[in-house]
């Protein structure tokens, strides 16, 4: 989060540590995701044979076909937190919530390259796929430009909205 801050990566948004004043991509934040997620968490049980409550989750990413992704807050180094997914699609009988014994970068590169026994998210649109990340900064300033956000190319429907007479 300090290297790279907010953003995407492909349909995955990456959320910000506090919430920032926005024109079009909004990259959420960690403090407005943390009551639904510690909630989600409590209401569920969490990661089956973990033992924490929701005061030990925090969200860092949101998306993919709204799956939900973050840290179980384990020790005083975030550094050493692994990654807890709460996955909407699953399989019959098993847990939306599943522990991952790694940090959130490591997780990324992971799921794009393939290297976990199963896609870890209820969608597999990053699986053994890679997409670039973009910063919500240059997602804005494309948008504002009349390019496609994702890809920097010109997109002519951002073109035609931003020429529309304010209401």
């Amino acid at each position: 989060m300090s290297v790279y801050g907010a953003g995407g990566l492909g349909d995955l948004g990456i959320l910000g540590p506090l919430p920032v004043e926005f024109l079009q991509w909004d990259p959420g934040s960690i403090l407005d995701g943390l009551p639904e997620f510690r909630e989600r968490w409590a209401d569920e049980g969490g990661v089956p044979g973990v033992d924490a409550g929701g005061t030990s989750v925090m969200p860092w990413g949101s998306g993919c076909n709204a799956n939900e992704l973050g840290w179980l807050m384990r020790g005083d180094d975030p550094d050493d937190w692994p990654v807890v997914v709460w996955r909407r699609q699953i399989s019959w009988g098993d847990s939306h919530w599943k522990l991952f014994e790694c940090g959130m970068v490591d997780f990324l590169v992971r799921m794009m390259r393939a290297e976990f026994d199963d896609c870890p998210l209820g969608d597999a649109s990053l699986w053994g796929r890679t997409a670039p990340f973009v910063h919500w900064r240059e997602k804005q300033r494309r948008w504002l430009a009349g390019l496609n956000p994702e890809t920097g190319e010109p997109d002519p429907v951002i073109q035609d909205f931003l020429q529309w007479p304010a209401p």
